[in-house]
This record gives structure tokens, sequence and C-alpha cells, in this order.
């Protein structure tokens, strides 16, 4: 048995019927989950290192097989096993969606092999155009240098640098001269770059697109031609371009490399839109541990799960298992959620910290009373017994901007009402169904309590019914 099977035995007798809510069991788990991150997982065979990537992979290109060929091969030729990642100093902060593809690097680097972390001091020039409706503000030396300042900091708690490599890309491409340069360029078919949506909608939409941008992959791939790249690794964003570094390194006479993209996480605010500074709906890697903790308990019930398999060392097994629990109702969305806040925290800032962001949240948090609330929109039962729970919420409230959104809340189940008395809540979950009854059924169903209040809960909004 692995060393990794004999942590998830463990931890799935944690899991087994145990109150997830209590400080001991999480702090339990947490415990054996965080010692994963620096399990030595060189104990697995090629196949079995190339499931567990897998098993978080948007894409894996050729295919696992081949990335397990490509490991054994090294490990016969006692070569190290070379993993790339690159990421452009574009701004001076990273944060937990940058994270998810270092996450596999720093498992790569667990299971033996070499991780190289580049830093496109020259891309970032450029300007990577991958997602973008217009051209990107060019960067001076200066913006480049500031931004660069606290990377690896910010990176340390995931990739040991005393084990892996980090290069800046100028080390090559400031040496690239223009015949290198076209000799490349005259064996990429510009097909493979007009097939980008990117490029197609914003030539439609009469946005500027520039020649550098046109070849930005190219450039980019000369990265993985510089360190005979075994593996890249990318968010699902970079699909086309680490496709041009296979393309490249095809036409430079190497070995192309592996591409393994990771799912482009959520933002915190759970409304699809990825996790980006400039949406503020991001979780910062310098955050402190009472910030981090804070952000994550506020995320919507439904992205806990993808969280915990993102950013955390859980096996798919083992989110199962909570899943189930979940769904049977030993278990509260809320518990799983303090799971995760604690192992990101952990991560980031050690055990103790997540004990005490986690005290401190409860100390701030539990016992809070809607009633200590003030301003909360106010419905009369009287007044709107015969609207529609849906009507309700999205045109009187406007608390969601359609009836649709409304019955999502309620998939995702973020709607319910919650009776509150002496400070204690009792929620009652409602269904998709009731999206379409009146404001009185609702209630009725959940019938009153002497003395209690009445409140409507939309996602993270409140409002007080007035019976």
């Amino acid at each position: 048995m692995s060393r990794l099977s004999e942590s998830v035995t463990r931890v799935m007798h944690i899991l087994d019927g145990a109150d997830l809510g209590a400080d001991y069991t999480a702090a339990q788990l947490l415990s054996e989950t965080t010692a994963r991150r620096s399990l030595d997982l060189s104990d697995l065979s090629p196949e079995e290192q190339a499931a567990l990537v897998e098993g978080r992979a948007n894409h894996l290109i050729p295919s696992a097989a081949v990335l397990a060929g490509k490991i054994e091969a090294a490990q016969a030729a006692g070569r190290p096993f070379v993993v790339k990642y690159g990421i452009d100093p574009t701004s001076p902060d990273v944060h937990l969606g940058h994270a998810v593809p270092i996450i596999i690097a720093s498992r790569f680097q667990r299971m033996g092999h070499h991780v190289v972390f580049i830093i496109g001091d020259v891309t970032a020039k450029i300007g990577d155009p991958s997602g973008r409706s217009s051209d990107r503000p060019p960067l001076t030396d200066e913006d480049i240098a500031r931004n660069l300042s606290g990377y690896q900091q910010q990176v340390t708690p995931f990739i040991d640098f005393e084990r892996a490599d980090l290069r800046f890309n100028g080390e090559w491409l400031n040496k690239v001269t223009l015949p290198e340069l076209v000799g490349v360029l005259a064996r990429v078919p510009v097909s493979m770059s007009l097939q980008r949506e990117d490029f197609r909608t914003r030539l439609a939409d009469g946005h500027g697109l520039s020649v550098a941008e046109f070849v930005y992959s190219v450039v980019m791939a000369w990265d993985s031609v510089a360190i005979d790249a075994d593996v890249e690794l990318g968010g699902v964003d970079q699909l086309l371009n680490l496709q041009m570094c296979r393309k490249v390194m095809e036409i430079s006479e190497q070995d192309p490399e592996v591409v393994i993209t990771t799912p482009l996480i959520e933002g915190t605010d759970g409304t699809g839109t990825k996790m980006s500074k400039s949406k503020g709906n991001y979780v910062g890697l310098t955050a402190s541990s009472d910030d981090v903790y804070g952000r994550l308990m506020s995320i919507p019930d439904h992205l806990t799960e993808p969280y915990l398999q993102l950013l955390t060392e859980w096996t798919d097994d083992e989110i199962r298992v909570v899943t189930k629990r979940l769904e049977e109702g030993t278990a509260h969305p809320m518990a799983i959620k303090r799971i995760l806040a604690g192992e990101v925290v952990a991560a980031l800032h050690g055990l103790d910290a997540a004990a005490a962001a986690r005290a401190e949240f409860t100390a701030r948090f539990s016992k809070r009373s809607f009633a200590d609330t003030q301003n909360l929109p106010v419905i009369s039962l009287k007044d709107h017994a015969e609207d529609t729970l849906g009507a309700l919420i999205s045109r009187t409230l406007d608390f969601a901007p359609s009836i649709s959104a409304v019955r999502r809340v309620a998939q995702q189940k973020g709607l319910r009402l919650i009776l509150e008395a002496d400070g204690e809540q009792a929620p009652t979950p409602l269904t998709e169904a009731s999206v379409q009854q009146t404001l009185g059924e609702v209630v009725s169903e959940v019938g009153a309590l002497e003395g209690a209040e009445l409140y409507l809960k939309v996602g993270r909004k409140v409002a007080r019914i007035d019976v």
C-alpha cells in the first residue's frame, strides 16, 4: 500500500460517522490532510502518478499513458523529469486561482520530479492575449520589476524552491536572433492562431490585435524548448498556447511536452465568473489567515466541492463521502466549509494559524443573530401572502435578476426560511418547487414558533418576514 493510500485509509476512518462540525474532528482531518502537502509520492508507479494528475485535469494531451511512459523513460535514463509552469508578472499579486496548477506542480515535485517555475519577464512585455477582448497596455521594465518582487514568496507554500528552479525567460529570449525567430515562424501554420476564438472575436468587433500578440504563443513556446520540458501545466484558458509549445518543440526536433490544463476556479461570489482581482472575487496568497478563512466561509455552498477538489489534497473518494453525508443530512454545509477554509489557511500559514482562524471566526459569527443586523428589508406576510416566492425575491426584493436565477439558488440549496429565537436558528431548505408557491403557502408549511422571528435567506441575502 502506498503512503497516500495509507493516509486516505486514516481519513476515511475519521469521516465514518464523526461529527464533522466538531473542532476535534476538524483538527484530526486537518492534521492528516495538511501532512499530505509534504507527503513523499515517489512510491507511486508511473501509471499511478499519471492517474493522480489526470484526476484534476481538464486536458491531458496526448494521454495519461504517454505521460506515464515519459516518466518511466526518464527514470530508466536516470535523468530528471522536467515539469514546467510559467507565469507572466502582469500583476504583483498571486491568488488561489493561480494556485490550482501550482498545486499539481507540487505533486509532481513530491513524486520526485524537477519543477521549473518560469517567470515571463520578456513575454509580460507582449501580454498574454488569451481570453482578452482588447489589447493589454504594455508593461515597462519598472512595472515588471515591481510585480516580480513578491512572486517567489507567494508561491513558496506550494513549491519547495530548494528542490526547484526559478528561471526568467529573458535568459534565453533576449538571445534569440531574428533569423531564428523567422525560421520557426515560417513553419508554424497561421491556422493555429486563427482558430483562437478570442482573436476572431476581437477582429470581428473591431478591436486591436497586434502582431506581437499574434506570435505570443510562439515566443512563450521558446521556454519549453530552452528547458526541454517533459510536461507543462496551465489553466484551461492556456490550452492553445500550450499546444503551440508542443508544435515549436516538434519544429526544434524535441520530444513534445505533455500538456496538462486545470479548471479555472470560480470566484468567491459564486456568479460563475472566474476568480479575478479585477472582479474582487479572489483570495490572495498574501492575505492574512483570518481574511482567507472569512472569505472562504462566505462562498456559496455549491462552491465547496470544487474548491475541495482543486485547492486541497483531498481525494475523490473522501470528497464523495462528505458529499453523501451532506445529501443524507448527517453533515451541515457550514461544517464542510469550515474544513475547507482550514485547509487553505493551513496551506498558506500553517496548522496553528488555521486553528486560530477557526476559533476567531466562531467567536465572531457563530452566535450572530439576524436580529442584530441593521436595515434588513422587511416583507409583510399580510401584504404579500399571494405573491409567488420567485416573483417576490426577483421583483419585490430584487435579490435575484430573474425567477430562473431564484430556481438556481434553490437547486444549489441556497434558498431557505429561518426561524430564530433566543439567538438560535432553525433553517428550512426550500426546494425548486417552492419558487412557484405563494409566500403564504411556504410559511404555512414551515409553521411558526411562539416568540420567533422569521427570515428568508437567498444565497447570502436576508429579508425579515413580518408575520
